[in-house]
């Protein structure tokens, strides 16, 4: 969830090459209503679903926050094989590059603010998780014409953490059970906040390079007219 989405939007379907590298041609040629898309999409669809079985009939009744577990799962599960057919059959599309990032943080954060709604989960920690991932998002942007933040390996641990813990503080767990998901839930909030001020560092280090690059490249671009220009200056001289 925290890393690029591979997802995708747009054009007329040419069978893609499995594996094969990405780049513009395989972007325009991915179709919309592709399975990478598809699953995204249901994800999405599965956000509302998801925030009235967990809060029917006073979000206490267990039965129900089964139910609900249930889509929460199904929601994660899909997170994990659309990006993975997008990158394995080049189905990558504008809109899948809006919808996933859109779809993970919905679904995250409905189960945050409706846990906290209920009283199961401090306010706090759906404050803190909401603002590493909305910030971290924006960060993306921020830095996205220079490099791309690659996902790292404690991002997905991350990812993980967080679902397991929301996970199970969605079903009615009691006893040992519900002791263990505080501690999950604790390891996802270090997990959370660690891994999010290396995104912050890795951005701006991204970012001063891209300047630097850039302001080398105008220096270049510069020293390359003024060279064309003297040369011509010469070449008049000698006439």
């Amino acid at each position: 969830m925290t890393g690029v989405p591979a997802s995708a939007a747009g054009g007329s379907g040419t069978k893609p090459v499995r594996g094969g590298k990405l780049g513009t041609t395989a972007v325009n040629q991915a179709s919309l209503w592709n399975i990478a898309n598809i699953l995204t999409m249901v994800r999405l669809l599965l956000v509302p679903g998801f925030v009235m079985l967990l809060l029917h009939n006073g979000g206490y009744d267990p039965a129900w926050r089964s139910f609900a577990w249930a889509a929460f799962a199904v929601a994660m599960i899909t997170d994990l094989f659309d990006g993975h057919l997008a990158r394995a059959y080049n189905l990558v599309t504008d809109f899948g590059k809006i919808a996933d990032p859109i779809a993970d943080k919905a679904i995250m954060g409905a189960a945050l603010i409706c846990l906290s709604y209920l009283g199961d989960l401090p306010w706090w920690v759906t404050g803190v998780i909401l603002f590493r991932e909305i910030g971290i998002t924006l960060m993306r942007f921020w830095v996205i014409r220079h490099a791309v933040i690659p996902a790292s390996r404690g991002g997905k641990m991350k990812t993980l953490a967080q679902g397991t813990a929301v996970g199970m503080y969605v079903l009615a767990l009691t006893g040992p059970l519900a002791t263990m998901r505080f501690w999950v839930m604790a390891v996802a909030v270090v997990l959370t906040v660690v891994t999010g001020l290396d995104y912050v560092r890795q951005a701006v280090v991204l970012r001063r390079k891209g300047l630097a690059a850039e302001r080398a490249a105008a220096a270049d671009r510069a020293s390359g007219v003024s060279a064309s220009a003297g040369a011509s200056d010469s070449a008049e001289a000698e006439r």
